[in-house]
């Protein structure tokens, strides 16, 4: 069986490490309590794979994600690019949200390019607007405002937009959660496109089993909250993937079983 790496490109990503981490927050019902979100989380990802995160609503996925981004510190534990510590928030590491986050008040244009101009390097970069634009397929939406496009063609905006800063770790928070079926299904398909063209390193958040096993080299599984990684599985399956296959069936199967087991179990200790 071919594995799913091949085929690819170059990888232009960075090597991802995620060592021991836990993180807490104040609880919401009383100030001087806190809740567990994350507990001594590992996980590494190598440059040019693309990974997902899936588990129970609350489990810690998004949190993760903000901890690599450099949003927000873990209470213990280490996170390093390349083995460089992860201390503050850094171009090379590109985060998009399930909601595209589009400046309503500037055009496709000007959304993509923002990035450079607050890096300052607008000048020196400009004409990599256009290509970023050709790459998601919107130049001739240049000039077009956010609400003008549809729900897919808005976050393709924000790709391109996370992808013109030339992240070494794309960092991809439910891109696709609130598209319609089809446009969903579509958007996987550029996703994997750009993925592939840039060789960029990719951890993708999702709830959807199909779409992660569609995507991805590895599906890393966590438990319900305090997350924990319960198990990882390497899909090996050929690319273009066919959602029918038996092969694609039985390991659904398998993930959702372990779903089930891992939310069970975690939920029972806590009644």
């Amino acid at each position: 069986m071919v594995t799913a790496s091949s085929n690819r490109v170059t990888a232009e990503g960075s090597a991802l490490l995620v060592q021991n981490v836990s993180k807490s927050f104040p609880a919401a019902d009383n100030s001087q309590a806190s809740t567990l979100a994350l507990d001594d989380a590992s996980l590494s990802v190598a440059p040019g794979e693309l990974v997902s995160l899936v588990g129970p609503s609350g489990c810690g996925k998004s949190t993760l994600l903000r901890l690599i981004a450099g949003l927000t510190a873990p209470d213990s534990g280490e996170l390093s690019v390349d083995a460089e510590p992860i201390s503050e928030p850094c171009a090379e590491r590109g985060l998009v949200f399930q909601d595209p986050n589009l400046f309503p008040w500037l055009s496709v244009r000007k959304n993509i390019q923002s990035g450079l101009v607050a890096r300052g390097v607008l000048h020196e970069k400009k004409h990599e607007v256009d290509e970023f634009m050709r790459l998601v397929g919107l130049e001739t939406f240049a000039d077009a405002y956010p609400h003008h496009l549809s729900g897919g063609m808005a976050q393709r905006v924000a790709l391109a937009r996370a992808l013109i800063n030339h992240p070494k770790v794309l960092l991809l928070d439910e891109p696709l959660g609130a598209l319609d079926a089809f446009t969903r299904m579509r958007m996987q398909d550029e996703v994997l496109r750009l993925w592939k063209s840039r060789g960029t390193t990719i951890l993708l958040v999702t709830h959807d089993i199909d779409e992660a096993i569609y995507m991805s080299d590895r599906i890393v599984i966590m438990t319900a909250r305090p997350g924990r990684i319960e198990r990882t599985i390497s899909v090996t399956l050929d690319r273009p993937r066919q959602r029918n296959s038996p092969e694609f069936l039985q390991l659904r199967g398998q993930i959702l079983e372990i779903l089930h087991f891992a939310g069970a179990s975690v939920g029972a200790a806590e009644e």
